[in-house]
């Protein structure tokens, strides 16, 4: 057997150990390590136990015997014959029911199962999984897939308990074992049969192992014996050893009551014959000691009664252990002092004199020091107490909250030394110590304390004292401090002078509105820090900003509040005056002339005006510049922007005078008519006065010529305002809106076409839902407001009247929830129509309402019964299959007719086996004569000439189709990426295009649709058609390509850094730019191609030309520098090289990391700027290599001499023993590779080898 050790450091420090005390010797130097033998080092592993071996030898350094472990994972199999299965279905076994329910199993309970058919047709069932989860699947395949039958088997009442076990336990592994449902009677039933489900076998199994349980049970006893409780104790024994005893004896379970309990009962249970003989020992020992035994009577103090006692009525067992003799204490909550002793006689006088011992054996001491030295007495964390409780363990010291005394209990000399300690601990407390109590209004506690307890902590340390600040829930004003004497006087001082302070404090809260709080505040707080440092006393508090609150509260002394209140009202007064704003329209040409080269313009008049000034982004459309400031300084920094624009162009500026109130209406809703006057004027700008000015001066600024032009527009448009601008209000009920407007409008169109006024009835968001405002010339608006007070005058009075309807009219107002009758209350002024209940015989129908509305409302009736007797039934023929698209999405054009004409339209059941076969792509095949079948014919009801118009409306929604002519090489471009160019087409028409099979090459293209779209599309076809064709002309003419030849060495120059220099030329010349691939080598490498429109890659060469033409006259040189000094010269990122290039306009080329000559670097430039940069990085190499020399000469004499390692070393190996050598670790031999065979040599040192 091979073995294998591994030395950690802890096991070699240990073999160390046992060394350390020795001498070594022999010649190795006293610095050297020790150096282990092999087999301290490598300890065998421990052979195989002998036979002869003993069971109690300690454990070998490798540790016990291993455990084995058992397999987590077990295969249950069982069978279920045939007439047991539940499903017996064998036509498709493996896919039926019980598949399924072995599935479902499956996955509930994570076990296997396996499922297959026996000869005889019976179920063989394999479960594998974990023994919990293979439990459970069983339980359920047999209730799941096996018949079910019951039983049930009768035994004694009280055994019951016994077969649930506790917790149900028992009777859950029972249903697990056997796999069956165990039905146990409720405690309050009076049966005693128990129910067993399951199958036939697992019945029987249930049934027996209850048997078992019951005949356990009844070859048990229970006895109850009641002796007197004071004969208890010698039925037990000292520390119940007796009956301990009389249990292993007898083999009966043995019960006494516990001592507290008062009860007399003693329970025997076991076998019959174990209980009877317990029984007759336990009398024995009770007549015995009742016959033998007496008592005595002693009086104790009650405080000495538990030292009688002792822990856990040890002292007790001790006595009656020692001398036989029971000890019977009264109970603790009793008041009586009696202790009885009872015993033999000769006996009861050595228990009655350890009785006393044990009484006298503790003492109580009470030492008097005031209750606020208890703390001190007791230490920082207990210190002074625990030091007198390690010298004394048995003494017990107790402090009581609020009392002047401190109890000691133990022995007594203990006690007495513990009681010297304490007093003097308590003496020198005195001498050194002192307290001090001082009322202190509660509001001011958490003051004193300060934000994390600084103030008081400061207190603390800085007195070396005690401070005690009542809980808020105390509801107690008193701090007590304690400690030093001169400290605890300083202390009370200076809280007394806080507490004064706080007295003189108060609070003020200043209004700012909450967009200057952080200005205030500053970046990182360091304009409010000022402020603070300003005013140390006083504490500054800015709302959070999710509150939106505009109070700062200032807390402080009241001087110092007050001065700070008015110091922040003034920075605050200075930001409102420098928060003014204004706009000035500038024109966007000549923004950047405002700005000024470099921003020298804008920054001057920013710092001589002391102005913020905000000029909008060059991508924006706005030309507006917002100044920020002072109102004087803004309005001076106006001037100055507006000068410059004056001097720039032709600028003026006038002012026209236009009442305030038409100002709203000329800008118009969202500025549109103002807009639309600067637009059309060249781009003037018009400047109304801010809302609520009251200033009626308008501003126009812009081109002399346009200036006019707008001012004349806008005080043209302000003349037709006034003039139309009179308004007038009247009340009316919402209720009658609808009756006023009319039909589609059509009563309030005819008011306004007589009077010219305009009426604007109240939105449903409005809140004045009664208000109708009529706008418009005076006399128009006195006009249209005297119509509409007639009408609303007429709709106030209310009339009744009547009218005959036939009855079979009736349903078609009443139906849909009354809906027509709802129709006609909304569009006549909340009439009233009341049809006679169903079954009344009565043909009366009632309205009620204003009397115009009414009229109005029965002639509506009136319309539509004669609508509905004059309705009439016409049948269009459509093919079926157009019916889809005649419907429109979601019915759409269907529901458009209806409603247009007043009809109804049913469509007849679809046929499917009346369609004809699908056309390919939308392919509509040339159409025999269309002969209507049932399914094809469309039923309009309504008036009859509605019903005309209604099918000339259906028969215009029949799709037709037309060709397109559009050349097959277009196909492609038509359809689009993924068919979206076609896609669009189609939604965008509303038609359906089909293109045929690019095999077919056909030159036509179909569009079907209706009449209208089919046209557009067509049209829309023919222009995509155009532009395709200019596509490919101007592809045509792009194509256009030349070659020029250019030496290789100048294509990285022409591409430049990242492509920016031929990007930059394929973006001014709008060309394609081509160079020669480097891979192929086959490929003429000079050529480049250029190509695009001709003038632009006749300008494109020309420009490549130039710049190679410059780049000739370049010339090259080779400089050597130091590598070391590289790294220097680039810089960061290459930063300084770059630096350095553009500084000589050369080019620079470091050698690449392992290149031949690591030290070249080529420069390469004009020549006067070549020997310029030449010159700069030699005198740089010569400055860095100073520094480079140094750096390596301080790292020379910096690093530490190296020692080399001496590895791990063993001595007496067996490789260096006589005769053998260490193993090879390159031979295959001695260490093989897994999974090959060699052949076996001689034997060596390390054992045979195993493979």
């Amino acid at each position: 057997m091979s073995s294998v050790a591994v030395l950690t450091p802890e096991s070699f420090a240990e073999h160390r150990s046992g060394l350390k005390d020795q001498e070594i010797t022999g010649c190795v130097p006293e610095d050297e390590a020790y150096i282990p033998t092999y087999l301290e080092a490598f300890p065998p592993l421990p052979e195989k136990g002998a036979p002869g071996e003993k069971a109690g030898e300690p454990a070998s350094v490798w540790g016990s015997k291993i455990r084995p472990i058992k397999a987590s994972v077990i295969t249950q199999v069982f069978h279920v014959p045939l007439e047991e299965r539940r499903y017996k279905d064998n036509s498709q076994f493996g896919e039926g029911e019980e598949a399924k329910v072995c599935l479902d199993i499956m996955q509930r309970t994570g076990a296997h199962i396996e499922l297959s058919l026996a000869k005889d047709q019976g179920l063989s069932i394999m479960v594998t999984g974990k023994l919990d989860s293979v439990m459970k699947a069983r339980k359920e395949i047999v209730a799941r897939l096996q018949t079910q039958a019951s039983a049930t088997v009768a035994i004694p009442k009280e055994h019951h308990r016994f077969v649930i076990g506790k917790n149900g336990e028992k009777l859950q592994e029972l249903e697990l074992k056997t796999a069956t449902k165990i039905a146990i009677p409720r405690p309050d039933d009076p049966s005693a049969n128990i129910r067993i489900t399951g199958t036939k076998e697992g019945i029987e199994k249930a049934r027996h192992e209850i048997l078992l349980i019951s005949a356990e049970q009844d070859k048990r006893a229970v006895e109850r014996l009641s002796l007197e409780k004071a004969f208890h104790p010698f039925i037990a024994g000292a520390y119940n050893r007796l009956v301990q005893e009389l249990s292993q004896e007898t083999g009966a379970r043995i019960s006494i009551p516990p001592p507290s309990l008062p009860k007399d009962e003693i329970v025997i249970t076991g076998e019959k014959e174990a209980v009877a003989l317990a029984l007759n020992r336990i009398r024995a020992i009770y007549e015995d000691k009742k016959r033998k035994t007496t008592t005595i009577s002693v009086e104790v103090k009650k405080s000495q009664h538990k030292y009688i006692i002792g822990p856990k009525g040890n002292t007790l067992q001790e006595i009656l252990e020692a001398t036989g003799v029971s000890v019977e204490m009264p109970p603790l909550d009793s008041s009586s002092e009696t202790i009885i002793l009872r015993g033999e006689p000769d006996k009861l006088g050595p228990a009655l004199t350890q009785v006393y011992a044990k009484a006298k054996s503790v003492m109580v001491v009470e030492v008097t020091a005031p209750a606020w030295l208890h703390r001190f007495i007791i230490g920082k964390k207990g210190q002074n107490i625990g030091r007198i409780t390690q010298q004394l363990p048995r003494v017990h010291i107790e402090f009581t909250d609020g009392e002047e005394r401190i109890s000691l209990e133990g022995p007594t000399e203990e006690v007495e030394q513990a009681q010297v300690q304490i007093q003097e601990i308590i003496k020198d407390l005195l001498v050194r110590m002192d307290y001090t109590e001082v009322i202190i209004d509660q509001r001011f506690h958490r003051h004193l304390i300060g934000k994390n307890g600084a103030n008081i902590n400061r207190i603390k340390e800085q007195y070396k004292v005690s401070v005690r600040i009542p809980q808020d829930s105390e509801r107690s004003g008193l701090v007590r401090i304690e400690g030093d004497p001169k400290g605890v006087q300083l202390a009370r001082r200076e809280l007394i002078e806080m507490v004064q302070r706080m007295e003189n404090e108060r609070t003020k809260d200043l209004i700012v509105e909450q967009k200057f709080h952080r200005t205030i505040i500053g970046q990182k707080g360091e304009k409010i820090k000022e402020v603070r440092d300003k005013f140390p006393e006083v504490i500054i508090n800015f709302p959070d900003p999710s509150q939106k609150s505009d109070i700062v509260q200032l807390r402080g002394p009241k001087n110092e509040v007050e001065k700070c209140a008015k110091f922040l009202q003034k920075i605050i007064a200075d930001l409102i005056e420098n928060s003014f704003s204004l706009s000035v329209p500038i024109f966007k040409q000549f923004h950047k002339n405002i700005i000024g080269k470099g921003g020298a313009n804008i920054k001057k008049i920013r710092e001589e005006t002391n102005t913020k000034i905000d000029l909008p982004t060059e991508n924006s459309n706005s030309e507006m510049i917002i100044i920020t400031g002072k109102k004087t300084n803004c309005e001076a920094a106006r001037e100055r922007i507006l000068a410059i624009q004056r001097e720039l162009a032709n600028i003026k500026e006038t002012e026209v005078t236009i009442p305030a109130k038409l100002h709203n209406s000329l800008i118009g809703s969202k500025g549109c008519l103002v807009r639309s006057i600067m637009e059309d004027c060249g781009g003037v700008h018009i400047h109304f006065p801010s809302e609520g000015s009251g200033s009626d001066k308008v501003t126009i600024r812009g081109p002399a010529g346009e200036v006019e032009k707008a001012k004349k527009q806008l005080l043209q448009l302000a003349e037709e305002k006034q003039v139309n601008n009179f308004t007038a209000e009247l009340q009316a009920k919402p209720e009658y809106h609808k009756f006023l407007i009319g039909r589609g409008g059509a009563n309030i169109r005819r008011v306004r076409d007589r009077t010219g006024a305009r009426i604007i009835f109240p939105s449903p968001d409005d809140t004045e839902q009664e208000l109708i405002t009529i706008v418009g010339k005076e006399e128009a608006v006195r006009q249209a407001q005297k119509e509409l007070e007639s009408l609303v005058k007429n709709l106030d009075d209310v009339v009744e009247d009547s009218m005959v309807v036939d009855f079979r009219h009736h349903r078609h107002f009443v139906c849909r929830r009354g809906q027509v009758l709802r129709e006609l209350a909304e569009e006549y002024g909340g009439v009233t129509v009341s049809f006679p209940r169903t079954g009344a015989n009565s043909q009366r129908v009632t309205l009620k309402g204003a009397k115009d509305c009414v009229d109005a409302a029965k002639k509506r009736i009136q319309e539509i019964i004669e609508d509905l007797e004059s309705q009439v039934s016409v049948e269009v023929a459509i093919p079926q299959r157009y019916h889809r698209a005649i419907m429109g999405p979601k019915g759409c054009r269907i529901q458009y007719i209806t409603r247009e004409h007043e009809v109804q339209i049913k469509f007849p059941e679809r046929d499917d086996s009346a369609d004809a076969p699908p056309q390919e792509n939308g392919d509509i095949s040339p159409e025999a004569e269309f002969a209507p079948r049932k399914c094809d014919i469309i039923t309009i009801c309504g008036r009859a000439e509605k019903c005309e118009l209604a099918k000339v409306a259906l028969l215009a929604l029949v799709p037709i189709t037309e060709d397109v002519e559009v050349s097959y090489e277009l196909h492609r471009y038509i359809i689009g990426q993924k068919g979206s160019g076609i896609r669009k087409m189609m939604e965008e028409y509303e038609v359906n295009i089909w293109v045929p099979q690019p095999e077919k090459q056909l030159d036509v293209i179909k569009v079907t649709g209706l009449v209208a779209n089919v046209e557009r599309a067509k049209q829309g076809l023919l222009e995509r058609v155009k532009e395709l064709q200019a596509e490919q002309e101007d592809r045509a003419l792009r194509s256009f390509k030349v070659t020029m030849s250019v030496d290789p060495k100048f294509h990285p120059k022409i591409i430049g850094r990242k492509g920016a220099v031929i990007s930059q030329i394929r973006k001014d010349y709008d060309v394609s730019i081509q160079f020669p691939d480097k891979g192929e080598e086959q490929q003429v490498c000079d050529l480049i191609v250029i190509s695009g429109y001709e003038r632009n890659v006749e300008e494109a060469r020309q420009a490549i030309q130039q710049l190679v033409s410059e780049w000739q006259e370049m010339v090259s040189q080779d400089v050597h520098l130091d590598p070391r000094t590289h790294a220097r010269i680039i810089g960061a990122r290459g930063k300084a090289i770059r630096k350095l290039m553009e500084e000589f306009k050369v080019d620079i080329r470091f050698p690449q990391p392992g290149a031949d000559e690591p030290d070249k670097v080529t420069v390469t430039g004009l020549p006067d700027t070549v020997d310029n940069a030449i010159d700069h990085l030699l005198n740089l190499e010569e400055e860095y290599l100073l520094s480079v020399t140094e750096t390596e000469t301080l790292a020379a004499y910096m690093k530490p001499p190296s020692r080399p390692a001496k590895g791990f070393v063993v001595r007496d190996a067996p490789w260096n023993a006589s005769g053998n050598k260490a193993p090879d670790m390159s031979s295959a031999e001695d260490f093989p590779t897994f999974g090959t065979g060699v052949a076996p040599k001689q034997a060596s040192a390390w054992g045979p080898k195993k493979f």
